[in-house]
């Protein structure tokens, strides 16, 4: 199987890190992203971050860590694809690990995020992956399968829609599946999207996210349908987001 041709996506999640003081961060993180075209670099950013972030980095993709798949209305605490559109973001996270353990998300709520991201004019980076339990009892790809299978709305394709793959247990733990296992997962998650969406599934990117640094981002991004990565920690400083986004154009 050849190395993926679709565009390398780097993306960043600061998740509950940041104040207005460290945008100069970002700045410079676009400033790296604009030299290292045509590599897409995003990065997304708490809720009150992103109309500055926007303002900051211009040439940056800024985006939310989450939407609520309502359009408006009485829910507290929640903010709408369209308010973060207005905001300057272009895309949403949806169904991060950290809100499907910690907020309880279902797979029914994830695939209403995404596809209130489609409706309200953002682009959706859907997110799953396995705990270290599944794993180990060898039902990794099942539990993906699974997820993929109730989560991913029936109308997605490539212009909108992409799938990033972060393993629970590698996720800030200074650990990641072997190379061997990430290619074999994106291979599973492939065929999902194929079955799914029919031939637009060969267009959605896939991600890797779980511990990615400058010294494993070259591996990764080597591999056969691995389309870019989601960094977490690295992300929130140019000096140690450089080197990732600089292996997406090797």
């Amino acid at each position: 199987m050849s190395v993926s041709k679709r565009p390398k996506l780097v993306v960043g999640n600061w998740k509950m890190n940041g104040l207005r003081r460290d945008l100069a961060e970002l700045t410079a993180i676009g400033e790296i992203g604009t030299a290292c075209a045509p590599v897409q670099v995003a990065v997304a950013m708490p809720s009150p971050l992103i109309y500055p972030a926007a303002r900051a980095a211009p040439g940056l993709q800024v985006g939310a860590q989450d939407i609520h798949p309502e359009s408006g209305g009485a829910f507290t605490g929640g903010v709408s694809a369209a308010m973060v559109r207005d905001a300057g973001g272009g895309f949403a996270l949806v169904g991060h690990s950290e809100r499907r353990l910690s907020c309880g998300e279902t797979d029914a709520i994830v695939q209403a995020k995404a596809s209130a991201a489609r409706r309200d004019g953002l682009s959706a980076i859907l997110c799953v992956g396995e705990e270290a339990a599944a794993r180990g009892q060898g039902q990794a790809e099942t539990i993906v399968g699974r997820q993929l299978e109730a989560s991913l709305p029936s109308t997605g394709d490539g212009a909108w829609l992409s799938i990033a793959y972060e393993p629970i247990w590698a996720i800030g733990a200074g650990h990641t599946p072997t190379l061997v296992e990430i290619a074999a997962m994106h291979a599973v998650i492939r065929r999902h999207c194929v079955v799914r969406l029919g031939e637009v599934g060969r267009s959605v990117r896939l991600l890797y996210g779980g511990s990615v640094t400058g010294a494993n981002a070259g591996a990764i991004l080597g591999l056969a349908d691995v389309d870019g990565v989601l960094v977490g920690g690295a992300s929130l400083r140019a000096a140690t987001f450089a080197p990732i986004v600089r292996a997406a154009i090797r």
